[in-house]
């Protein structure tokens, strides 16, 4: 070694600068040369480079054929240890060694092309590159342009400060301050969400290591970044950080393609990968970067790279998840919950075969089969559901609930299921396309909704009018009829209504900010449900049964249903039915009832008594002075809160229908009796009978005679307004048909149904009504 130094000391001193700049540019151009090539271009497995770092996975396992002796150029970066990092003029890291083991147990060849985690995007995305790994965020925004392999790692994203600073302990103490983060990645993300809510500022760079110095050197209190990240600096010494709070739940990383290329690429990948962690291969090369931090390998991704090509079946709408490693058959020993919904909301809670299904629904009932609780479902509408828990006639609620300050207020939540965000749909031939556009005419949302709220905001800066409507149904079809410019929904909700061919609308402009959705309960109510909601969903995530239940509505193909007319009608029929039965009974009970009470309140106004005719008049004046949906929120909502007595919703749908009616058939009994000429009366008091007695059988038979065409018309009405109580989830006719159209939006064919089916019934109803007044009033 003396010698050597020697030897350059002496050329040194006997070399001119230039000559000595020439020497150094060639041996610079012959060392890259010999690492991989002039473009960054890094050793294929098949060469000896790097050998001990890449697992020598031999032909184990399944293997996809048509990858055989191939070479892909696979785009990455350089600057985030522990997946991607130059060390020791090598480029090493958790992805280098995965993809060179993966194309080795598959038999194609790799090139890595060292690009920088942005233009490793760009190159796919341009076909530089056929694929990106570099620690890539599986996120719903880059599947629109990118296809994933399954996840090979499970991310969350760490927030660290100075080593040795205690003045920043949680997000609170960062109001006021800046902190820094990697541009591009989920770290920055979650940074720059909870710098809106905290109060500070985000910092963006290129790479994580100058984001770390912004903290050591005092610039930025504090850093957010992918917790493999952080511990493998921290762990090496480099970063002088110290770990701060707990872990935040991130996406998982996989291999990108471009959309709709290569898949046979992601193919190999998953199967490589599966042989792998079959193998223990993988884990040993998570051993290697994270040490007794590394994960299980057979966990990653909700054990979904353990199946390689194979995917956890979705199953079908309304079933518990077929997962081995989520628990459905507990024991009941955890009480029984009355749970209140909407029943328009799809894909998280709509109607289906006559089965309530959803994202909602079949979540609920996979944890409940976990944690070994009852569920019965109460569904009602989504401000009907809100009612329904307020007033104690529901223990919680799971209606895709948007969690808001606002609801905190009167609300706890479960953890957050789902993240969605609000958006505008116009219809396809609309020349609507960002909100300004909107200016002087009307939108349609949702009430109760933050595509509501969403847009009300937005109607203050553009100046526009909403439109609110009690379902999603309503809300579109008075875009597609042209009465509203644009609807406001969250964006699964209408995405799967467009994939299932039903909505002819179109999505324009830019989505609103993310909401988180949450089962709730009423403040300071049942927390035990609320406990047993999160441990089921924590396990459900873990195991990938939450993910089977997403997929099979936002992810599997829907089958679509013939959409002609009659067979929109046939299929909805045995529900409109079921609406009708349950429509006759509520109208049957209900005159039944009203007639009693008309008949003793009708006496009692003609009484000589001031009290009681004082007590005739003023249920008469209520009953007919308030409209009959207040009256019936009263009896369902009302009753409950003020006296504890729950009633179901036909009960409470009866009471107000016998209550409402009978105060008409009151007037029509005490009109009909003044109608009968006073000396009927007198005459049979003459002859010694008594009143009672003269009302009974001299009177009334006359006076029933005057009253039979009122009564008539009022036993209609009463049919009609039975379809109010549809917004206390009596399953009525209307009620029916509301969700039906929720499941396939046809509202003309199924309004038109429901029409025809009142006429018919109402017109025999008439003619019956008319038949027994001929025969009994000759």
């Amino acid at each position: 070694m003396d010698a050597v130094r020697s030897v350059v000391a002496a050329w040194r001193r006997n070399c001119s600068p230039l000559v000595l700049g020439v020497a150094f540019a060639l041996i610079m151009m012959l060392s890259f040369a010999t690492v991989g090539g002039a473009s960054n271009a890094y050793a294929t497995p098949g060469s000896d480079q790097h050998a001990a770092e890449a697992p020598a996975a031999q032909a184990e396992g399944d293997k996809i054929p048509e990858v055989e002796g191939k070479t892909y150029t696979i785009a990455t970066d350089t600057t985030w240890a522990p997946f991607e990092f130059e060390k020791d003029g090598q480029l090493r890291g958790i992805d280098i060694d995965l993809i060179k083991a993966v194309a080795k147990d598959q038999g194609f060849n790799v090139e890595i092309d060292v690009l920088g985690f942005d233009g490793a995007l760009s190159a796919v995305q341009s076909n530089q590159a056929d694929a990106v790994m570099a620690g890539m965020s599986i996120t719903e925004e880059r599947k629109a342009s990118f296809d994933f392999s399954n996840p090979y790692f499970d991310s969350g994203i760490q927030m660290a400060v100075a080593k040795g600073d205690t003045s920043i302990k949680s997000f609170e103490d960062l109001k006021g301050k800046t902190v820094s983060a990697k541009t591009g990645t989920e770290g920055f993300a979650f940074a720059e969400d909870l710098g809106k809510e905290y109060g500070f500022k985000v910092t963006g760079f290129q790479d994580a290591a100058d984001a770390y110095n912004d903290v050591t050197s005092g610039n930025s209190v504090a850093t957010f970044d992918d917790y493999p990240i952080l511990a493998y600096a921290i762990k090496t010494g480099s970063a002088g950080l110290e770990v701060v709070g707990e872990k935040e739940a991130a996406s998982s990383y996989g291999m990108g393609v471009a959309k709709g290329k290569n898949e046979d690429l992601v193919k190999a990948f998953n199967q490589g990968l599966k042989n792998l962690i079959d193998s223990g291969k993988y884990q040993k090369v998570l051993d290697e970067y994270l040490g007794e931090n590394a994960p299980d390998a057979k966990t990653v991704g909700n054990g979904q790279a353990a199946l390689g090509n194979e995917q956890l079946d979705p199953g079908k709408p309304g079933e518990l998840p077929n997962n081995p490693n989520f628990k459905t058959d507990t024991p009941v020993t955890n009480g029984k919950f009355t749970i209140a919904t909407d029943t328009t909301f799809a894909p998280f809670v709509f109607k289906q075969d006559g089965e309530y299904v959803g994202i909602d629904l079949d979540l609920l009932k996979a944890i409940a089969a976990n944690q070994g609780f009852e569920v019965e479902l109460k569904p009602i509408g989504f401000d009907g559901a809100l009612n329904a828990v307020k007033s104690g006639q529901a223990d919680g609620i799971t209606a895709g609930m948007g969690i808001t300050d606002e609801r905190k207020q009167t609300f706890d939540y479960a953890d957050p299921y789902f993240e969605s965000a609000p958006v505008m749909a116009v219809k396809p031939d609309s020349d609507i396309e960002t909100y300004a556009d909107l200016k002087g005419q009307s939108v349609a949302a949702k009430t109760g909704t933050t595509g509501y709220d969403y847009a009300e905001e937005l109607a203050k800066k553009h100046g526009f009018t909403v439109n609110g409507f009690g379902d999603s149904a309503d809300m579109y079809n008075d875009v597609t009829n042209g009465n509203s410019a644009a609807a406001f929904e969250d964006e699964p909700v209408l995405k799967y209504g467009i994939k299932v061919g039903n909505l002819d609308l179109k999505i324009a402009g830019e989505p609103g900010e993310s909401t988180e959705y949450g089962f709730a309960t009423l403040k300071g109510k049942n927390p035990e449900l609320i406990k047993m909601y999160n441990d089921g969903l924590k396990e459900a995530k873990e195991s990938g049964a939450y993910q089977q239940i997403i997929d099979r509505y936002l992810k599997t193909e829907q089958e679509q249903a013939a959409n002609g007319f009659f067979d929109v009608v046939v299929k909805a029929w045995p529900s409109l039915m079921h609406g009708l039965l349950l429509t006759m009974l509520a109208t049957v009970l209900s005159i039944f009832f009203a007639m009693i009470l008309g008949i003793v309140f009708g006496i009692l106004k003609l009484s000589d008594n001031r009290i009681l005719r004082g007590l005739a008049s003023v249920y008469v004046n209520i009953f007919r002075g308030t409209p009959v949906i207040v009256q019936a929120f009263f009896f369902y909502f009302g009753v409950p809160a003020a006296l504890g007595i729950n009633l179901d919703a036909l009960t409470a749908g009866v009471i107000t229908l016998s209550l409402n009616a009978g105060a008409y058939i009151t007037e029509v009994v005490r009109g009909g009796v003044q109608s009968v000429d006073p000396g009927q009366m007198e005459a049979s008091r003459s002859l010694g009978m008594s009143w009672g007695s003269s009302m009974r059988k001299v009177v009334m038979p006359q006076a029933f005679k005057i009253m039979t065409p009122n009564l008539i018309n009022q036993f209609i009405m009463t049919l009609k307004d039975t379809s109010l109580l549809s917004v206390l989830g009596f399953a009525e006719l209307t009620y029916q048909g509301r969700i039906v159209i929720a499941e396939n939006f046809k509202s003309f064919e199924i309004w038109i149904t429901v029409a025809f089916i009142y006429f018919v019934v109402i017109w025999l109803l008439t003619a019956l009504s008319n038949w027994v007044d001929r025969k009994f009033n000759k």
